[in-house]
């Protein structure tokens, strides 16, 4: 999380093959999960924001991908810290024995 706009917009170009400036955001969360830089490309010029949890972690799928694209309802639970992944699973049947 030390990296600031030039960094991270370095990692996208060299690691992913991507232009910061293509319109996508990137999202960079630290290892504990409890915060996120995102780089977000407006038209004119790059934002660098940082989102933190104080009490939880953000859920990050397990991908072997180094980039993943989510929906922006999977976004919204992303950001609030909720295991975004298991919304659309069944839920369980509840047995009695």
């Amino acid at each position: 999380m030390r990296r600031g706009i030039d960094g991270l917009s370095t990692v996208v170009q060299q690691s992913l093959g991507q232009s910061p400036c293509a319109g996508s955001v990137f999202v960079f969360r630290n290892r504990p999960g409890n915060r996120l830089r995102l780089l977000v490309w407006d038209g004119n010029g790059v934002w660098l924001c940082h989102l933190r949890l104080h009490r939880s972690c953000f859920v990050w799928p397990t991908v072997n991908d180094p980039s993943f694209s989510i929906s922006e309802a999977q976004w919204q639970w992303l950001v609030a810290g909720v295991d975004w992944q298991r919304l659309s699973a069944v839920p369980q049947a509840h047995r009695q024995v």
